[in-house]
């Protein structure tokens, strides 16, 4: 029989999620998490016109949305990252607006984070792909820890499944 929980109180993996810079602002309709909304169950900041208008006034670029080839190199990027860090990765998924990862590492999930996205910067940087000199990336990112082995397929299902369509190209790089 599985154990309910990790216990020596060490999450097994991390479901790590990530945004294009400027594709999902406070005020907008789907609502949206901030310092103060931010506890597991914690409701959503309300959809709000204004505020949403504010945001945009603050971008500092456009927002970004990732071409194919784009998607490709932070796609290989990630893997790239877990391997040369010794880190598991069980799934990515790479879209137009976002990316989600489920990953297992011997650090923090801030460490997860931040590596995964400096090295798909620097890597788009390399290709010639990124040419702007802000990030492609809005500044956080979500990190939810993964206790046990249901927990970790249950991610790598939504990672694989809940996502919408299938997007060309990328299904079968990793």
């Amino acid at each position: 029989m599985k154990p309910e929980f990790n216990e020596d109180h060490t999450p097994l993996a991390y479901l790590i999620t990530f945004r294009c810079y400027g594709t999902w602002l406070h005020g907008d309709d789907r609502g949206s998490v901030d310092r103060h909304h931010n506890s597991y169950g914690a409701p959503l900041i309300a959809p709000n016109g204004r505020w949403l208008q504010h945001s945009q006034s603050l971008l500092k670029q456009q927002p970004v949305k990732l071409s194919e080839t784009q998607r490709l190199l932070v796609k290989a990027a990630i893997g790239h990252t877990c391997e040369r860090r010794g880190w598991g990765l069980f799934s990515v998924n790479v879209r137009t607006n976002h990316v989600h990862v489920v990953v297992a590492a011997a650090c923090g999930p801030s460490r997860v984070l931040n590596g995964l996205k400096s090295n798909a910067t620097r890597e788009l940087r390399e290709a010639g792909n990124w040419r702007r000199a802000h990030s492609p990336w809005a500044d956080g990112g979500s990190k939810r820890y993964l206790w046990t082995e249901d927990e970790i397929q249950n991610a790598i299902d939504y990672v694989e499944l809940d996502q919408g369509d299938k997007l060309p190209i990328l299904n079968d790089l990793f």
